[in-house]
């Protein structure tokens, strides 16, 4: 076999490089090893599911649609996807049948890859509409559908796998992500290859990565966030996975795994901290108690002038570094973010709060802003220079400049290559001179630095001609009552700010039983006189950080639960605000009478 270059021109041949040199070394795993695959094993299954894929016939140029949790058969397929010619694009789990049908019929795709638990919609999709011909069940084999180790036992006889994954060029298309959007239907990004490898050149500015490091993958892949630091981080680099298939024992995995990379949204890091601090508070011992508060807070201040760039005084260093033997760093290895050099937080801002709180634990969390159009990240707060309450400077190669409106503007050559079957909507989006117009508000300072303030359709002017923020305001409402699932903010063209709030299940639960409150429904919860005072409490706690014009001057505990991909939010929880004032246009009403 001929040598691949060492500088790849696409992800199949870095992953084929990877086989080669690291063959005995573990690249998937689930937590606990109940599957674990060596980079031998892993390239051996690329090869039999592409060339079962072929015998289907898939052929160069085609589209696979892939609906799983995360699970190693989701890599291995991936992969087999790729190295098959074609391109391999994720789906949210949550996704409708008739979102489902719209998917396929913009993908034109003929198989669909799944779990059996996904058969029921995924053929309802198909009774829609569409070119779907063949659809494989990773974990058996219901009817109407193929098992993945039947399609591994029937090869097209004249694939020549070897000459099909060299063939794949740098601008083929990778994989499209379809974007969560918050209004309409979702349109197709697609990114090349070369798209990404422009990207990931910010690997190496972040530390480097390789064989040796280790990655949860927990996030939803149909998320450009996780396929970047969570699967072509490994087929490029080698970084070993391990797969956590439900969200709620991620924090058990970080300790089976210890990660050395991780990825986390703002809403699990409100949830670290607002559990640390829970659980320091329940600390009997006053000692303790005080001890562990003193360390938070020494960490904090030193995370504090780090970031505004103030000296830190020598006392400080050496009283931190006293914290960080006593308490933090126990803390950092409970978690199982002990190993951790490089964490990112992203989809959506991380309270500055929230983000010194991590930092001063000792966990690097470098906060990055970008869009699925600019493969994933545009900008990068760096381990060694990061600033709270920005979103880092431009990644290699990308160009941001501010509009005369205040629009973000990038370009760069991990723009995407467009959006699918969708010429006009490529053209609104990218201008004569390739900027990528993004939507977000924001400032960049003379060191580069980029502050997000909103997305421009969703800034808030009240009846007095105030602009303001509603994602600042709902973080720090977030921020401040941890039993708040969703809360949204609203006041455009109205006389104050009034919100809708919604419990997170999970949250209040426990605090229902710490307190021995008899019930446990949601529903019954949202009216307890209990919960609606310390929801009343943290609002006022919040209120206290926002300017007057800001204040949430009423709000309303609402008995439902939002599900991610229904009516009121996106899979990645973004909210879907005309949606949610029509549904609540009543309530809302309410709040202004």
């Amino acid at each position: 076999m001929e040598t691949i270059a060492a500088a790849p021109r696409t992800l199949c041949e870095a992953f084929q490089l990877n086989v080669t040199r690291f063959a005995d070394r573990v690249a998937l795993r689930t937590a606990g090893d109940a599957v674990r695959l060596t980079w031998r094993e892993y390239g051996s299954r690329v090869r039999t599911v592409a060339a079962g894929l072929a015998g289907l016939g898939v052929r160069p140029g085609d589209t696979v649609a892939l609906m799983l949790t995360n699970r190693p058969e989701f890599h291995v397929c991936d992969a087999a996807v790729l190295h098959a010619g074609a391109t391999p694009f994720s789906m949210y789990n949550t996704n409708p049948p008739d979102m489902l049908a719209y998917l396929f019929g913009n993908a034109e795709n003929r198989v669909v890859i799944c779990e059996k638990q996904f058969v029921p919609a995924i053929l309802a999709a198909v009774a829609l509409g569409g070119k779907v011909e063949h659809v494989i069940c990773v974990d058996g084999e219901p009817e109407g559908t193929l098992s993945l180790s039947a399609v591994e036992a029937a090869p097209a006889k004249d694939f020549d796998f070897d000459a099909t994954w060299r063939a794949v060029g740098a601008g083929d298309v990778l994989t499209i992500v379809y974007t969560s959007g918050t209004t309409g239907m979702p349109k197709g990004v697609e990114l090349t290859h070369a798209n990404f490898l422009a990207n990931a050149l910010l690997i190496d500015e972040l530390g480097g990565c390789g064989p040796d490091d280790r990655v949860v993958s927990y996030l939803p892949d149909a998320h450009a966030a996780n396929r970047w630091i969570a699967h072509y981080a490994n087929l490029l680099r080698g970084v070993q996975i391990t797969t956590v298939a439900d969200r709620k024992q991620v924090l058990e995995a970080l300790s089976d795994a210890r990660p050395t990379m991780f990825v986390g949204v703002p809403q699990m890091w409100m949830k670290v901290k607002a559990a640390l601090e829970d659980s320091v508070a329940a600390e009997p011992s006053p000692i303790k108690r005080a001890l562990a508060g003193w360390a938070l807070t020494t960490g904090q201040e030193k995370a504090r002038r780090e970031s505004d760039r103030a000296p830190v005084p020598l006392v400080l260093r050496a009283q931190h570094l006293l914290a960080d033997t006593l308490v933090l760093s126990k803390v950092r290895e409970k978690l199982g973010l002990d190993q951790v050099r490089i964490g990112v937080s992203g989809a959506a801002p991380i309270p500055p709060e929230v983000h010194r709180f991590m930092l001063g634990l000792g966990i690097t969390v470098c906060e990055a802003w970008g869009m699925s159009e600019l493969t994933a990240a545009a900008s990068v707060n760096r381990p060694d220079d990061i600033r709270v309450g920005t979103v880092g400077r431009a990644v290699p190669g990308a160009e941001i400049r501010v509009a005369e409106d205040g629009e973000l503007l990038v370009r760069g050559p991990m723009l995407m290559k467009g959006y699918r079957g969708d010429p006009e909507k490529t053209a609104e989006a990218i201008d004569s001179d390739g900027w990528l117009h993004t939507g977000d508000i924001g400032t960049v300072d003379a060191d580069g630095f980029v502050t997000i303030v909103d997305r421009k359709k969703e800034l808030i002017i009240n009846s007095s001609g105030k602009n303001m923020s509603p994602t600042h305001i709902e973080n720090s409402v977030a921020v401040a009552c941890p039993l708040i699932g969703s809360v949204v903010a609203i006041g455009e063209q109205r006389p104050y700010i009034v919100a809708l709030v919604t419990l997170d299940p999970e949250a209040v639960a426990a605090f229902a039983e710490k307190r021995g409150l008899a019930t446990t429904s949601v529903a019954e919860l949202a009216a307890h006189p209990v919960v609606m005072a310390e929801i009343d409490a943290g609002m006022a706690a919040a209120n206290h950080t926002l300017a007057r014009v800001e204040q949430i001057k009423k709000y309303t505990i609402l008995p439902d639960i939002w599900e991610p991909g229904g009516d009121t939010v996106t899979p990645t929880m973004k909210l879907k605000r005309k949606p949610i004032d029509a549904k609540y246009a009543a309530e809302i009403d309410a709040l202004y009478r």
